[in-house]
């Protein structure tokens, strides 16, 4: 596939995930997928989501447990960049921590490696101190 189909099939991810349409997230997905959100080596009190998935059962495991944790407004800003297999997307979006109530805002690159249209890897960068402290009621 090309930049711009590329591009188009990760678009159309996030549209699918701003809709919840589960499903549709679930078919992007390839059956070899790997997906980190956020990409770190340490564990965070807060951020209970942090560590690699594999497999789109897992991803779906991922979206499972951060609907549970937090209310995540729409993305906004978004930026996107392709080169080769690869699609690199920039933005921004706020969030409400349900078990706090604390928000958080925070700016963020998202990568994706595609392969035969499919999401193969995914990976989102972001710094946790951004969000973190919503999560932890002290």
């Amino acid at each position: 596939m090309g930049e711009r189909e590329n591009i188009e099939i990760v678009r159309r991810l996030f549209a699918a995930v701003g809709r919840e349409e589960i499903q549709a997230v679930r078919d992007a997905l390839a059956d070899d997928v790997m997906w980190q959100s956020p990409v770190t080596r340490v564990e965070h009190r807060g951020i209970i989501w942090s560590r690699p998935r594999h497999g789109p059962e897992e991803v779906m495991s991922f979206f499972r447990e951060l609907s549970q944790k937090s209310r995540i407004e729409p993305f906004r800003d978004l930026t996107f960049t392709a080169q080769h297999d690869r699609v690199v997307v920039e933005g921004r979006n706020r969030g409400t921590a349900l078990s706090t109530g604390s928000t958080y805002d925070h700016d963020w690159v998202m990568v994706f490696v595609l392969r035969d249209g499919r999401i193969r890897e995914q990976r989102h960068y972001y710094d946790t101190a951004d969000i973190e402290p919503a999560f932890i009621d002290e």
